[in-house]
Parts: C-alpha cells; sequence; structure tokens
C-alpha cells in the first residue's frame, strides 16, 4: 500500500500544537478500570488495549455499535470530566466524530494491520496526542518507526499498516481525534510544523 494519503500527504505529519501531557494524564489516570473497555478488534492486539468513549455516537456509554455510520456523535459524560482534553479539542478547533483515550497497557502489542473507511476521501481524519508514553514504545507506520513526544499532535495514515508494542513498566495512552475533513483541516494538515 502507499505511504501517501489520497490528497498527497506523507503518512505522518507533527502538527503545530503543544498540549499539556502532565493534564491531559491527570485526567486518563483518574478513570478507573471499569470505565475502560477492551478494545472490539480482538484479533489485532495481545494484552490490554483499552478506551475509554469521549465522544460516542449519542453520546452514549458504552459506546453503540452503528453500522450504518451515520448516528451523530456527541459527547459523553466521561468528556464532561476532562477540562484539559475540552481544551485540546477546543484548541484543535475542528468538528469531530469519535474521540477516545486508546490505552495499550505494559507488555502489550498492537498488531500490524491497516484501518479501514479512515482518511482524507472518507471524509475524517485521525489525530494522535500521546498523553502517557515510555522510552520502549514502538509505533512503525508504514514500515518506518514514529516518535512521538507527550503533548505533540500528529495526523496519521492510518490506511497503511502500523503497530505498536509497549514493553512497560507503564501504560501507553494516547488521545485520538478523528476530525472531520474541510479546508480548514487541510490547510493545518498542507502547513505542518515538522515531519
Amino acid at each position: 500500500m502507499s505511504t501517501d494519503a489520497p490528497a498527497g500527504l506523507p503518512s505522518r505529519l507533527r502538527l503545530p500544537f503543544a498540549f499539556d501531557a502532565g493534564a491531559l494524564a491527570v485526567e486518563a489516570l483518574a478513570f478507573d478500570e471499569g470505565a475502560w473497555r477492551k478494545h472490539f478488534n480482538k484479533a489485532y492486539y495481545e494484552g490490554d488495549w483499552s478506551y475509554v468513549s469521549l465522544r460516542s455516537p449519542y453520546g452514549r456509554l458504552p459506546a453503540p455499535p452503528d453500522p450504518t455510520g451515520t448516528a451523530p456523535w456527541a459527547d459523553t459524560a466521561y468528556l464532561k470530566r476532562c477540562p484539559a482534553v475540552r481544551g485540546v479539542l477546543a484548541e484543535i478547533g475542528r468538528e469531530t466524530k469519535s474521540v477516545r483515550l486508546l490505552r495499550l497497557g505494559p507488555g502489550a502489542r498492537i498488531l500490524e494491520h491497516e484501518d479501514h473507511n479512515i482518511g482524507v476521501d472518507y471524509g475524517f481524519v485521525r489525530l494522535h496526542v500521546p498523553v502517557v508514553t515510555g522510552p520502549g514504545v514502538e509505533f512503525v507506520l508504514a514500515g518506518e518507526p514514529l516518535h512521538m513526544a507527550p503533548g505533540e499532535c500528529w495526523y496519521l495514515d492510518v490506511l497503511n499498516a502500523h503497530s505498536v508494542t509497549n514493553p512497560g513498566p507503564g501504560p501507553r495512552i494516547h488521545l485520538v481525534v478523528d476530525c472531520i475533513v474541510n479546508p480548514a483541516l487541510m490547510r493545518m494538515l498542507t502547513a505542518p510544523l515538522s515531519c
């Protein structure tokens, strides 16, 4: 598969944001174990890969399935508890679909896979904000390692094959935001801070 998105974007772009990872980590780590749901793609991972839904179809918890992809997205009660996350979304300033905290536990790994039906041609793209990470975390996208520091914001073309390994000792948590594509977002994606 090509490492370029349909609009000619590379497989990864660091965007011009710098968020307070410490404040985000406090909010993420405050969720008790009952708030974290096992990721639905069970064939794609080993160990703990779980999420907390901050925006979901109809804002419901647990997030209901939406097989037609037509349900309206809304804030969940969990997002109301997260002022730092709300600040990130306000600063990004784009209409969003799914917003989640994604946790990969120590010793866990996400097997190589491609996400489908997401990208510029599908009307929305995925942004990652690392919240909690460790020096041994390995994220490989389109065959190349990707190092993302806490508080940075990255566009990732997840139509490309990608995998993640977390040797520990702590969890790796990202804020993952699916943004609706519009001209303002495309301008942001074509004028990145660095790659």
